[in-house]
Formats: structure tokens, C-alpha cells, sequence
């Protein structure tokens, strides 16, 4: 009998008490559970079966090639006549529980070739109990996994049902509206059609009683060409016979003339059979000539196209030239264009600008014109050509206009660039041109405010020269220094010991002669240093100019009456800084004595101790 038979391998692989592996076998029937053979083959047992088989095989490889051999076997079981066989022999009559081997047998129509035999115990009680509990164990998995898939296809199902039902329902309402938009779509176009097609009968009414005019027209006209071109080819008819008896009298004269030919010809026979042997040996000549002429018109356009190619590599260079030049040219042009066209450039900008607008009520007036012409597609579906045309030829104007508007934005914004730059350059010289401005007249003010100082010193130096010949008319005899008016001034010496070379300025003179009054007048109050310097700040020369220059009177001086206004240095003259030019001659008290307190405001006036010493200064305002 036949049977299907489900075959396992295992490899067992045992540590204890020594590392062994050991290949099971079993052989199992799904439809009968108590159908159970055990094989346990040891590498010990291998090698037994190998020597008595002779299998060529170790026992590492026996197992797959034992499944290539299964795997053999399943592919011609379906087969009338297999070539591999899996036979399973008892020496009992009937599967009870007998030793068993299997044979994996290759079939010839020689012989039957058994290429392994594997003999099989059946399994005890408690190996089929084990192998049925883990069928069951397998069977309820299984069953516990269906049951699973079933509560989830189950779920699915429920949800695509219902899913669907509202999809139905959905459609079921699109499906009711579009019959209905159908419907009246459907009268509203059998209403055009009827109406379209009562216009069409009258056009072709129209149109047919137009066309029999014209053929009937036509056919008047045909007739009248018909008689005309009948009296013509009468008239031609007459002429012809007139021609006919003409080429009967050449005929004649024809024959005479063909039988003086023909003595003419067999003469030129003769004459033409040596020609022809000429012939034949010109044309061997000329065949050898022509290969000759053939290889030389070769060479002759080989040569020709390397001229043209030179001629044309030559027009290029020149055209290349012509290009520079006329680009050099045209850059030289632009710089002296670019400085005259700014202003040009403006009115262009505005001329633009009118252009844009007009342009963009010209797109306007297209964009309706469009819309007008699509309505007009819409309800004239047969004219759709033409107007397609129309429209095509409208985009590709549109198209146009508004490539040159971008262009004409595109210029417009490079010369507003442009213009931006050239007012940044213009704001940069005007600048600069103030800043020079400003320094020249900075410079003319600390020249006049310098000349005023001066002046203003000379002054106070013959005031106090007054003052000393009143006071003390005898004290020019005394042993000490003689005051020198500023006209009788000796030479000014130079600061060697400041490092400075130029001449020395009225502030040392003034010192001098302040000197003998400070050496005469000990209890006097203007106490002056012999080796104090005054800073002049970089701010007096900085000062406002002011053209008019006021006197002011010292308290109990009677000399000095020339203006009643009170005015003064502002303090920020007398400020000491790191970077002024010190002045030898007049020490820091000289600023603090009762000659400078007038003209000092109230906050930088000293505390007067005793009576102040008249004298008199010229300011500039």
C-alpha cells in the first residue's frame, strides 16, 4: 500500500558525562497518531553502517544528504513511474509493532538500487504518549492562534461592514443627485439640440436654394464656354487639313532624300566600324586617365575643405577682433554717456513709469477680452478652431507685453540703483566738502582770536608800564630790571629748555615786567611766580569769532573809561590740558590775581582779601 509519511531529523547533542551528537529520526503519520518509528544513530553507529553500506559520506554531511534524498523522492512521488522510491519494509505481515527499515531506492529498467536502508524501532507506550501530548500541546496553540485571527477578522469584517454601509448610504445619495443633475442636464440638452437643429434645417434651406442659384449660374456659363470652344476647334479643324496637304508634299520630298541617304549610310558604316575600334582603344586610355582624375579630385577637395575650414577660422578671428574693438569702443562710450544720461535716465524712468500704467490697463482690457472670449467658447463649441487661434496668437501678445514689462522694471530698478549710488557719491563729496569748509573757517577764527591775544597783551604790558611810572617815578633809577614798552622790545629769545625754537610770545614780556612791582610792592595784591606757566587751552583757539571788541574799566581805576560793559574769558579758556603749549612767563596765580577777576564769572572769581590792583584788558567777545 501507498502511504504519506512525515519524516523529522534532529541533531541531539549530548555534554554529559562526554560531549556526544546523536541524530534522531522519526517516522510519523498524520492520519494515524499511533503510528510511530524511532531511529538514534550515534557517531559509533555511523561508522558501523558506513563500512556495511559503503557510504561515502561523514557523519556531519549524512543528514542533509539524507534530506536530498527526501527531497528527491517528493519530486517523483506524483509520477507513474518514479525514479526514486522511499520503501518501508516489515518482515510482519502487517505494521504491529515490528522493526521496520526504510530504503531509498533509485529505479532502472536494469535494476533497483538501494542507496541507503535504515532500520526503525516502533515506539514504546510512553514515547507515544509523549508525541501525542505534544501534538496536542501543537494542535491547541494552534487552535488558541486561530481563534485569535478569528476575533480579529471577526472585528475587521465588522468594521469594514459598517464602513461600507456608510459608503453606501453615501453613494446611494451622490448616485439620486447625479440622476437628477443627469435628468435635467439631459432636457436642457435635448432643448439646445432641438433648438440647434431648427437653425441648422433653416441655415441648410438657405444654404441649398444659394447653391442652385450658383449652379444654375454656372451651368449658363459652361454652356456659353461649350458653343465658344466648338467654333474654336472648327476653325483649328480647317487649319489642320491646310497643314496635312503641306506635310504630304514633304513626305514625298522625304522619301527621295531617305534613298540618297541610305548609299550616304552604308559609306558611313564602313567609316563608323573603324571609328569604333578608335573608340575602344580611347576608352582603355581613357579608363586608366579617369582613376588618375578620380584620385586627384580627391586631393583637390581634401585640400579645398581644409581651406574653407582655414577661411572660416580666419572670419572668426576677424569677427572675434571687430567684437573687441567695438566692445572697447562702446565701454569708452558708456563712461562718457553713463555721467551725461543720469538726468535722461530720470525722465526715462518717469517715461516708464506712464508705460507700466498704461500697459497694465492695456492687460486689463485683454483679460477681459479673454474671459469674453472663453464665455464665447463655451456656448460656440463648434467655431472652437478659429478661435483657439485667436486666443493662441492673444496669450502669445500677452506673453510679449509682459516680458518687455519686466524688462523695462528690471531697467527701471538698475537705474534707480544706479541713481542711489551716484546721490550716496554726491552726499559723500557734499560732506566731505563741509567738513574742508569748516576747518577753514575754524582756522581763519583761531588766527583773528590769536591776533586779538596778541593785541590784548601789548596792551595790558603798557598799562602796567603806566601804572608803574605813576606809582613809583623813582623806582626806574632803582637796581632791578627796567620795563621795555613793546615798541622798544628787545629780542625775543628762543625756549631752549623746552625744546622749542620759536620766538617768544608777549605773555614772557609781560612777566618781566610785572617782575620790579613784585620785588617793589611786597604787601601788593597780585602775586606773581617767576617760573609759572600758563596752559592755553585748545578751546580759546576754538573761541566765536567777534568782530566787536569791548574795554572793560578795573574797579577804582580812573584810565580806563572807553565802554561800561562788564564782559570776561569764559572758564573753559583757563582749563589746563594735557596736549596745550605751555607758555613761559606767566605762572597759574596770574590767572587767580585780582588783574584777570573782572572779566572771570562769578563762580571762578578768588575770594578778594584786599584791595585789587587797577588794571585793564582787551577781549574778544
Amino acid at each position: 500500500r501507498r502511504l504519506n509519511v512525515r519524516v523529522n531529523i534532529e541533531l541531539l547533542s549530548i555534554s554529559n558525562p562526554v560531549h556526544k551528537k546523536d541524530l534522531a529520526v522519526r517516522l510519523t503519520d498524520d492520519n494515524d497518531p499511533f503510528f510511530l518509528y524511532n531511529l538514534v544513530i550515534s557517531e559509533e553507529d555511523f561508522q558501523s553502517l558506513k563500512s556495511q553500506q559503503g557510504l561515502l559520506v561523514d557523519f556531519s554531511a549524512f543528514p542533509q544528504k539524507f534530506i536530498d534524498l527526501l527531497q528527491q523522492c517528493i519530486q517523483e512521488q506524483n509520477k507513474d513511474i518514479p525514479r526514486f522510491l522511499l520503501q518501508l519494509v516489515s518482515s510482519a505481515p502487517a505494521l504491529d509493532h515490528t522493526p521496520v527499515s526504510l530504503n531509498v531506492v533509485e529505479t532502472n529498467p536494469f535494476k533497483h538500487l538501494t542507496h541507503l536502508s535504515l532500520k526503525f524501532l516502533p515506539g514504546t507506550d510512553a514515547e507515544i504518549k509523549k508525541f501525542l501530548a505534544n501534538c496536542l500541546k501543537c494542535l491547541k496553540e494552534d487552535k488558541m492562534m486561530l481563534e485569535e485571527k478569528l476575533k480579529r477578522t471577526e472585528e475587521d469584517l465588522t468594521r469594514q461592514l459598517s464602513y461600507t454601509q456608510q459608503s453606501l448610504s453615501e453613494k446611494s445619495r451622490e448616485l439620486d443627485k447625479l440622476k437628477n443633475e443627469w435628468t435635467s442636464y439631459t432636457t436642457a440638452l435635448s432643448n439646445k439640440h432641438s433648438q440647434e437643429l431648427t437653425s441648422e434645417k433653416e441655415r441648410a434651406l438657405q444654404a441649398q436654394t444659394q447653391y442652385q442659384q450658383q449652379h444654375e449660374q454656372q451651368k449658363k456659363e459652361l454652356e456659353n464656354l461649350h458653343q465658344k470652344s466648338v467654333q474654336q476647334l472648327q476653325n483649328r479643324l480647317s487649319e489642320l487639313e491646310v497643314i496635312n496637304k503641306d506635310l504630304t508634299e514633304r513626305r514625298y520630298k522625304g522619301d527621295s532624300t531617305v534613298r540618297e541617304l541610305k548609299a550616304k549610310l552604308s559609306g558611313l558604316e564602313d567609316e563608323c566600324q573603324r571609328a569604333k575600334q578608335e573608340v575602344l582603344s580611347l576608352r582603355r586610355e581613357n579608363t586608366t586617365l579617369d582613376a588618375e582624375c578620380h584620385e586627384k579630385e580627391k586631393l583637390i577637395n581634401q585640400l579645398q575643405t581644409r581651406v574653407a575650414v582655414l577661411e572660416q577660422e580666419i572670419k572668426d578671428k576677424d569677427q572675434l577682433v571687430t567684437r573687441t574693438k567695438e566692445v572697447l569702443d562702446a565701454t569708452q562710450e558708456q563712461k562718457v554717456i553713463l555721467e551725461e544720461s543720469t538726468e535722461e535716465k530720470q525722465r526715462h524712468i518717469e517715461k516708464l513709469e506712464t508705460t507700466i500704467k498704461s500697459l497694465s490697463a492695456e492687460l486689463l482690457k485683454a483679460n477681459e477680452i479673454i474671459k469674453k472670449l472663453q464665455g464665447d467658447l463655451k456656448t460656440l463649441m463648434s467655431k472652437l478652431k478659429l478661435k483657439n487661434t485667436v486666443t493662441i496668437q492673444q496669450e502669445k501678445l500677452l506673453a510679449e507685453k509682459e516680458e518687455k514689462l519686466q524688462k523695462e522694471q528690471r531697467e527701471s530698478q538698475e537705474m534707480g540703483q544706479s541713481l542711489r549710488m551716484k546721490e550716496q557719491e554726491v552726499c559723500k563729496l557734499q560732506e566731505q566738502l563741509e567738513n574742508t569748509i569748516q576747518k577753514l573757517e575754524e582756522s581763519k577764527q583761531l588766527l583773528k582770536t590769536n591776533e586779538n591775544v596778541i593785541t590784548w597783551l601789548n596792551r595790558q604790558l603798557s598799562e602796567v608800564q603806566m601804572a608803574k611810572k605813576l606809582d613809583s617815578p623813582a623806582s626806574a633809577h632803582a637796581g632791578g630790571r627796567a620795563a621795555v614798552s613793546p615798541l622798544s622790545m628787545p629780542d625775543r629769545p628762543s625756549f631752549h629748555s623746552s625744546g622749542l625754537s620759536h620766538p617768544i610770545s608777549p605773555l614772557y614780556a609781560f612777566q618781566n615786567f610785572l617782575e620790579p612791582i613784585h620785588s617793589k610792592n611786597g604787601n601788593s595784591q597780585c602775586p606773581v611766580s617767576k617760573a609759572g606757566t600758563v596752559q592755553l587751552n585748545s578751546q580759546l583757539l576754538k573761541a566765536t569769532r567777534c568782530s566787536d571788541a569791548h574795554t572793560v574799566p578795573a574797579a577804582g581805576h580812573a584810565a580806563n573809561k572807553e565802554n561800561g560793559d562788564q564782559l570776561g574769558l569764559e572758564p573753559k579758556y583757563f582749563k589746563k590740558k594735557d596736549d596745550s603749549i605751555p607758555l613761559r612767563g606767566l605762572s597759574q596765580n596770574t590767572l587767580n590775581s585780582e588783574y584777570l577777576r573782572p572779566y572771570l564769572p562769578a563762580k571762578a572769581q578768588p575770594s578778594p582779601k584786599t584791595a585789587a590792583t587797577p588794571a585793564s584788558a582787551y577781549f574778544p567777545g
